[in-house]
């Protein structure tokens, strides 16, 4: 579905997952002016942001006080006219989360903060937001609520428990499946790609500090599913590689286990 063609509670989420970085607005907890920082995001399998905060940064200081938050979204890296792409603003509530999967999903979107999970003056919070603002360009401006933006289905819980048995096969039995995904599918460059993270939407890949989505056609339901639309999409790549005459490497075995 093209970003014109999608809701607009759809096209922040898909800014939310694939975004890694964003503008985190806070009230000062002295005068209550607003202070705007930068953090790498992570989210949920529903798409709930999740922060990796040290207790004394300010902003975390400033949410002490007032657990307030606006996080910005920004998709327009790179973009001849910024101001023509799409970001979005979401407002919101902070809170300490102590949920496993919440910490792996974290570490996996950003390797480095597995040191910091380990300190004492780090907290993983997760954002609880009310409404979200989306600007997508000229006359694709709105305000929806939180519902139109989540992934609100027992399908994100249903794969989330099985996401670590999936990352680990595919990263360890079909690399090369992983390297398709992002030449073929993506066109990013380079080799080393690992994917992420997935959940019902689609995947998550990462090669050293740069990161890349690829979405699935439709919303899979449970790891037998979450297989059937990788084997489509390694069948895709390789359809890719044979219309261009490219080279490719030996194909993956057809498997991510149930």
């Amino acid at each position: 579905m093209s970003e014109a063609a999608s809701s607009p509670g759809r096209t922040i989420r898909r800014l939310m997952r694939e975004v890694p970085r964003v503008g985190l607005g806070t009230l000062e907890r002295e005068g209550g002016g607003p202070y705007v920082s930068l953090a790498m995001v992570a989210v949920d399998p529903t798409a709930a942001p999740l922060l990796l905060l040290s207790k004394l940064a300010d902003h975390t200081r400033n949410l002490r006080a007032d657990p307030r938050v606006s996080l910005l979204f920004d998709g327009t890296l790179g973009m001849t006219m910024p101001l023509a792409g799409a970001r979005a603003t979401i407002q919101g509530r902070v809170n300490v989360s102590t949920r496993e999967a919440d910490r792996e999903r974290y570490v996996r979107r950003h390797p480095d903060a597995q040191q910091y999970l380990s300190f004492g003056d780090f907290n993983l919070y997760r954002v609880e937001f009310d409404r979200a603002h989306l600007v997508a360009g000229f006359g694709r401006i709105h305000w929806v609520s939180a519902d139109e933006v989540l992934y609100r289905s027992e399908d994100a819980e249903a794969l989330s428990v099985r996401e670590s048995d999936i990352l680990d096969h595919m990263n360890a039995d079909h690399a090369d499946a992983v390297q398709l995904y992002a030449h073929r599918l993506l066109g990013r460059s380079g080799n080393g790609w690992l994917m992420s993270g997935v959940d019902p939407e689609g995947i998550d890949l990462r090669r050293d500090a740069d990161v890349a989505r690829l979405w699935f056609e439709q919303p899979v339901v449970d790891a037998e599913a979450c297989r059937a639309e990788l084997v489509r999409l390694v069948k895709r790549a390789r359809s890719v590689i044979e219309s261009s005459g490219a080279g490719g490497g030996p194909g993956p075995g057809e498997g991510v286990r149930s």
